[in-house]
């Protein structure tokens, strides 16, 4: 056995972490640059909409009619019979989720409750009552208003989170890798949600809340095991990213299987449990290379 081939045994193998520690700063580009071309999406939703979002009629005002057909209807048909009746209007199918079978209808739109109603007694040809049918109606000044609460609601919760980071950790670089972390969940959550073509609901807005709370439990929890736990940085960062990664992928499962029980009975939790799978999805990017890039390079340039 000759000398080089000693040297190549005895020589330590690189491991993931090796790698990681070598190249974690180079890391921080994949979302500076994925929160940048959500930004940009944004900005183009905002300048070709007036809105960053696209909103369905519980914040923008209208009419939504639900009715229980006596028998199958076909959405396409009924559609193509809409289609120049009346204003822009969206239909969904509520199925039983174990036989399938068509159980409801739901009709939105912006026109008056008379004009829809009309227009489908019309297409199904008898009366729809309040035994077989149900209408909700927004006016657009309610919207609007409900919208802007809802916007108001959590600019403060953010806001309120930030602070309260600032004063748990009492450190600049900490605190600031914890709010960008949630912040960029959030705007890379909605930016894809205009990529789907989604229509936000009130609800969609209150899955929004829900995700900063998710967003901000992982982050601290691991800022806390960096900064607060004596002893090594690379085995305290491993013991966090095993806690961490386990609620995360705990919490897509158990939303991603409720997901797929209600999808097709219940829009509102539908439109809920989409948005946190999406915005989880992005919190283990923010949270397992944003974040933690950030106090690696903040505890390396402590030392």
């Amino acid at each position: 056995m000759n000398e080089e081939t000693i040297n190549e045994k005895s020589a330590p193998k690189r491991t993931f972490g090796d790698w990681y520690n070598k190249n974690y700063k180079k890391l921080l580009w994949v979302p500076i640059i994925l929160l940048a071309l959500s930004l940009i999406q944004l900005g183009q939703m905002y300048s070709t909409t007036g809105e960053f979002i696209q909103k369905d009629i519980t914040l923008t005002g209208g009419t939504s009619i639900t009715f229980f057909p006596e028998q199958y209807i076909d959405t396409n048909e009924l559609s193509n019979f809409l289609d120049g009746k009346i204003p822009e209007f969206v239909i969904r199918e509520l199925s039983d989720f174990q036989s399938g079978r068509q159980k409801a209808i739901v009709v939105e739109t912006t026109s008056e409750p008379e004009e829809i109603k009309t227009a489908l007694e019309e297409f199904l040809d008898y009366k729809l009552t309040n035994e077989n049918s149900s209408i909700e109606s927004t006016g657009s000044s309610l919207g609007e208003s409900f919208y802007k609460q809802l916007v108001y609601a959590i600019i403060l919760s953010f806001v309120l989170m930030s602070i309260i980071v600032f004063i748990i950790f009492r450190s600049k670089i900490p605190s600031f890798a914890v709010v960008i972390s949630a912040f960029a969940d959030i705007m890379m959550t909605l930016a894809t949600i205009n990529l789907l073509e989604m229509k936000i609901s009130s609800a969609g807005i209150t899955a929004i809340l829900m995700l900063i709370g998710y967003s901000v439990d992982s982050d601290i929890m691991l800022t806390t095991r960096l900064l607060k736990r004596h002893g090594n940085t690379e085995e305290n960062l491993k013991s966090a990213f095993k806690t961490g990664i386990t609620m995360t992928l705990t919490s897509i499962i158990a939303i991603a299987v409720a997901l797929f029980i209600i999808q097709s009975v219940s829009s509102v939790l539908s439109q809920i449990f989409t948005i946190l799978i999406i915005g989880l999805a992005y919190d283990i990017l923010n949270t397992w290379i944003t974040n933690v890039s950030i106090l690696k390079w903040y505890l390396e340039t402590k030392k």
